[in-house]
């Protein structure tokens, strides 16, 4: 025989406290807090005898169909909606000296039943309508199917990289809703206005490093192809990564187009770049030229590592990018001219061609040996592009391909929010960052600190 548990509500200083007899079961419920939205003692009360006898009986489930707190969402959300209509009848009735039709004003005339998805579950609302037509409940707007919390759960599921599929089964799963993909991608059309806006926000005056990088998606234009979808990623003055913004490309892109972006992005706010550093990409140089004359263009080390890798088996990576790093490292050119060979001795016969790749690059790259070795750290320092770009190809992954260069955009950006909700999606660049910025505006001749003012 079940033995039940009577509890009272005390509530002590600001804490409401569970009390039972020390002679029955559960005397030893802890302390809870009293609600910052103001329910009462008697009502926490009640609501924890009614879990407590759902977990005696067929069990407790929050949400969902059948779910404790859709039914409480239910009778929550009509008595708001109740309470809006009197307030409106109220100011109507003020407005033209009282109600109902003789004296001209407005009276309750009934209630459409209406099915609304929440972020517990899904919820049928009784909304009460009135005789001229006028009431326009706030909580819930005339055509609105959705709360907006539950349009920023799908968004934050996007973000996560979870695919408009894999959405719709889990809020199945999880809340007992029936929805589809379309939905879904309507409700993450939302962003699209915060992306625009994102995309023209204000940036700083002067950025040591910029950094051109491209993430390659499936794009579907006519035909399923590989688009790039470039980014730039900034190293601040306070030594912090920031994602400036995101461009869609065809892979054949012009001084034009580039010199468009960099307006852009001066057009901003950014008065000067110290160095910008990009791979592959033969009309940029002379676009930066003609956007900030000063700007030094470097080829990108980080790129000569990736594109050495992609020539080696993935269990050698480590060791491969290790017996790179005094190439990189070398104090001048005849040094890392002789570490290179010393690489090749080690790796040419398993994998001749990653010598060669950096034989052809080698007129670039050389440049980058004539920088101090704090700025090299700078430039040549992987982990904040590398994670960035694995969250992105994540994101890109998930999806297969993509519609059109919009979808693409939006994916992306999201992915973006998710690590940043300002989505400048800072993280430190490096523990030494102090030393590097005297080296900047030694080497700049006190651009940095001139823009900065």
């Amino acid at each position: 025989m079940s033995t039940t548990t009577d509890h009272r509500i005390e509530t002590l200083g600001s804490v409401s406290l569970a009390v039972a007899d020390g002679s029955v079961q559960g005397a030893d419920v802890k302390s809870m807090p009293v609600s910052p939205n103001g329910l009462s003692s008697e009502l926490l009360e009640e609501l924890a005898a009614l879990a407590a006898e759902k977990v005696r009986g067929e069990g407790l489930r929050l949400m969902g169909e059948g779910g404790l707190l859709p039914e409480l969402a239910q009778h929550l959300m009509q008595a708001a909606l109740e309470a809006e209509m009197d307030e409106h009848l109220a100011a109507e009735a003020g407005r033209v000296g009282g109600r109902g039709s003789r004296s001209g004003g407005n009276m309750r005339n009934g209630y459409r039943a209406k099915k609304v998805m929440t972020e517990v579950g899904a919820v049928t609302v009784q909304v009460p309508r009135d005789r001229l037509g006028t009431f326009r409940p706030r909580m819930l707007p005339v055509y609105a199917r959705r709360t907006g919390a539950l349009d920023d759960l799908v968004i934050s599921l996007t973000a996560k990289g979870l695919t408009s599929g894999e959405i719709v089964s889990h809020l199945a799963q999880t809340y007992g809703m029936t929805t589809t993909k379309e939905t879904i991608s309507t409700i993450t059309d939302k962003a699209l206005e915060s992306m625009a806006e994102w995309r023209t926000r204000p940036l700083d005056p002067v950025y040591p490093v910029v950094f051109i990088d491209a993430v390659h998606v499936k794009i579907r234009d006519g035909h399923v192809a590989n688009r790039p979808i470039y980014v730039a990623i900034a190293v601040t003055t306070d030594g912090y990564r920031e994602i400036l913004g995101l461009w869609a490309g065809n892979g054949g892109e012009g001084a034009k187009y580039w010199q468009t972006v960099l307006t852009e992005i001066k057009n901003r706010g950014v008065r000067d770049v110290l160095m910008l550093v990009c791979d592959g990409l033969s009309a940029l140089p002379d676009a930066v030229n003609t956007v900030w004359p000063q700007t030094v263009v470097q080829t990108c080390v980080v790129h000569l590592i990736r594109a050495s890798l992609r020539y080696a088996s993935r269990r050698d990576w480590a060791d491969v990018a290790r017996d790179l790093k005094p190439v990189y490292t070398a104090v001048n050119e005849e040094e890392a001219r002789a570490r290179l060979a010393d690489f090749d001795a080690t790796w040419g016969k398993r994998y001749p061609s990653i010598a060669g790749t950096w034989e052809r690059a080698w007129s670039e790259f050389v440049p980058f040996l004539g920088l101090p070795d704090a700025i090299r750290q700078v430039v040549y320092t992987t982990n904040a592009i590398e994670s960035l770009n694995a969250r992105y190809r994540r994101a890109a992954q998930a999806c297969g391909h993509f519609p059109n260069e919009q979808a693409a955009l939006k994916r992306l950006y999201l992915a973006t929010i998710a690590l940043d909700p300002t989505g400048r999606g800072r993280q430190r660049w490096n523990n030494r960052w102090k030393s590097a910025l005297n080296e900047f505006d030694v080497l700049f001749d006190g651009r940095l600190t001139a823009g900065r003012v």
